[in-house]
């Protein structure tokens, strides 16, 4: 990791002033600075859409916690700090005792599913993967119409798996 210096924490953009000054833009915080992401378009969002519901009505029928739709910021990182919106998560109902936070939740999902967008480059996507699993993402999932394919990751094991979609 880079050393910030003085006058570069001065500039940099903290987790509480991205929530209160958000800009009207999609958009993640990324060691203190925000970048700017197109909206995505109509396959992407669809697929975001079928995904949210049978994730989400597998958690609530087993009340296994939390999920969320897409843009929820998740702060991986603090001093600079990074928050990450996948477009699908879930967070285990143990990590949640008191109810959910207002702001943006405190640390990684257990499952962050991210699809990807035409313009995704393969270094854009690994690093993403790694920011998830690095800060304690239990598995994440790599969905790419393209290909129609599905990569799962996780850490414990540092395994790929990867399927094709039917």
């Amino acid at each position: 990791m880079s050393t910030v210096t003085p006058t570069e924490i001065q500039r940099l953009v903290t987790a509480e002033s991205l929530l209160e000054n958000h800009p009207k833009q999609r958009c993640e915080l990324i060691q203190g600075e925000i970048k700017l992401m197109s909206p995505a378009g109509s396959e992407h969002g669809a697929i975001v859409g079928r995904l949210t519901v049978r994730i989400g009505l597998c958690v609530e029928q087993g009340q296994l916690g939390h999920f969320f739709g897409a843009e929820t910021g998740f702060i991986i990182e603090r001093d600079p700090d990074t928050v990450r919106a996948p477009d699908v998560a879930f967070v285990s109902a143990d990590r949640v005792t008191d109810g959910l936070p207002t702001q943006f939740f405190p640390g990684a999902p257990d499952l962050a599913v991210e699809v990807l967008s035409p313009g995704d480059t393969a270094s854009e996507v690994q690093e993403k993967a790694e920011a998830w699993l690095n800060s304690g993402c239990r598995e994440v999932w790599l969905i790419d119409p393209r290909r129609q394919s599905a990569t799962r990751l996780t850490p414990a094991e540092n395994s790929i798996v990867q399927r094709s979609v039917e």
